[in-house]
């Protein structure tokens, strides 16, 4: 049997939102000849989207300033932080590896929804699409596939708690469906908050640091992004 894991007024249907993204310079972390490290802006596309005016977006942006730039992996629109791009196919193949074989290691930030009583835990629930309600995404125990997250609790403030997430798997809207399930919505989430929990200003998860082998040396390199909130 599937179970679905969302609020119970959750809309049937997402509505398309108004695509207004950022008018910021690019926030290049790290740059060599192998590799270029971005601060993602909150509201900006890794990827031209599907629909009209959704042209604008990350890898356009930093290409127009790096040619060679080639995409490795993506973040969510509304999430912030770090990303790595590739600037040769031989580079773009072995940190496609890196992700592929779970070798890359990231942590995230998030502000959730009422104050979380556990100071740590992790979260195992198989997810899939919610097709009549996509983009969403479920908790689905009988087609999901697997999705493993470990948090802990940095801070608790004003019926809100600040959490460090560590995915071990990558699945779509992993952590925010997680935190969901745990009854702690991520603020801002403009797809699965309801209520109070979806006013901010922007969905508060942020790409906090990245970890992987240099694709010309082998070293373990880490990466990371201020925190914007």
């Amino acid at each position: 049997m599937t179970r679905r894991i969302a609020p119970d007024n959750a809309p049937s249907l997402i509505p398309d939102f108004g695509y207004d993204p950022p008018d910021v310079p690019l926030a290049i972390l790290h740059e060599d000849a192998h590799i270029l490290v971005v601060d993602k802006p909150a509201g900006l596309l890794s990827v031209p989207g599907k629909l009209e005016g959704r042209q604008d977006c990350l890898i356009t942006r930093l290409q127009a300033a790096r040619w060679d730039a080639l995409l490795v992996h993506r973040l969510d629109c509304d999430t912030s932080g770090v990303m790595i791009f590739a600037r040769t196919k031989q580079a773009q193949g072995f940190l496609g590896q890196e992700f592929e074989q779970r070798r890359a290691r990231k942590t995230y930030i998030a502000r959730v929804w009422g104050e979380m009583a556990e100071d740590r835990g992790h979260v195992d629930l198989p997810l899939g699409s919610d097709w009549p309600r996509r983009p969403r995404q479920m908790v689905d125990h009988e087609n999901g596939r697997p999705a493993r997250t470990d948090w802990e609790v940095i801070g608790r403030h004003d019926s809100e708690t600040r959490v460090r997430l560590h995915p071990l798997t990558g699945r779509s809207h992993q952590l925010r469906v997680h935190m969901l399930a745990l009854g702690h919505v991520i603020i801002g989430d403009q797809i699965y908050a309801t209520g109070p929990a979806r006013d901010a200003p922007r969905l508060m998860l942020h790409s906090e640091t990245l970890s992987l082998h240099h694709p010309a040396t082998g070293e373990l390199v880490t990466f990371r992004a201020p925190l914007p909130f």
